[in-house]
């Protein structure tokens, strides 16, 4: 199970965060308790997340009810975006014109001056897939950010079954719940960018 870390300030304001290590907003907090309730009857045999604290804080959240230790991978971070990192993508193209036309989510075309590549991205989520592959009888949970997630769909992609519309090209919401469901080398979709649990959430 994949799961968006919950909404920050900069989520709010549309700023590219990338490795800068920004926390929970209240909302973003509200958020991983809302995720925390609809996951709690839920049986994770483990549970992963990015290092950096706005998902790490999300995962302790969810993993608390199952009595679960969550372990930090440094391969499940954000894109490293580089000199784009605190700006918004109006902010990006007055400096950047010549990234206009492909737009602000168009993460396979991500080449941040002193960032990361989505083809890099796609290599360290690849190996730590690889390093965590589990009976098909287990459920993991792994929280991450919304680059991953596009990376994670982007290794499976030629064997994802049933695929939902264009799931590269959608925006993955803060918070969201995406399933898959792998046995061996066959990945099927089971929930994408799920968010029903955050109509509560004013």
């Amino acid at each position: 199970m994949l799961v968006r870390h919950g909404r920050t300030e900069w989520n709010a304001g549309r700023r590219f965060q990338g490795h800068s290590d920004i926390p929970l907003s209240a909302e973003g907090r509200a958020q991983a308790q809302a995720l925390a309730d609809v996951l709690r009857e839920r049986r994770f045999a483990r549970a992963y997340a990015s290092d950096l604290g706005r998902a790490m804080e999300t995962a302790r959240a969810i993993a608390a009810p199952h009595g679960l230790a969550v372990a930090p991978d440094a391969r499940l971070r954000e894109f490293n975006f580089g000199a784009w990192e605190g700006l918004t993508w109006n902010e990006i193209t007055e400096r950047w014109p010549e990234l206009r036309d492909h737009g602000s989510t168009a993460a396979k075309l991500y080449q941040p001056e002193g960032g990361e590549s989505f083809d890099e991205v796609c290599a360290r989520v690849g190996a730590f897939f690889e390093d965590i592959r589990t009976p098909s009888d287990e459920t993991v949970l792994v929280v991450t950010h919304a680059g991953v997630l596009h990376a994670t769909l982007e290794v499976f992609g030629a064997s994802i079954v049933d695929r939902k519309g264009d799931a590269l090209s959608l925006s993955f919401n803060p918070a969201s719940i995406t399933e898959l469901a792998m046995d061996g080398d066959a990945v099927r979709i089971i929930t994408l960018n799920h968010v029903a649990h955050l109509d509560s959430i004013a």
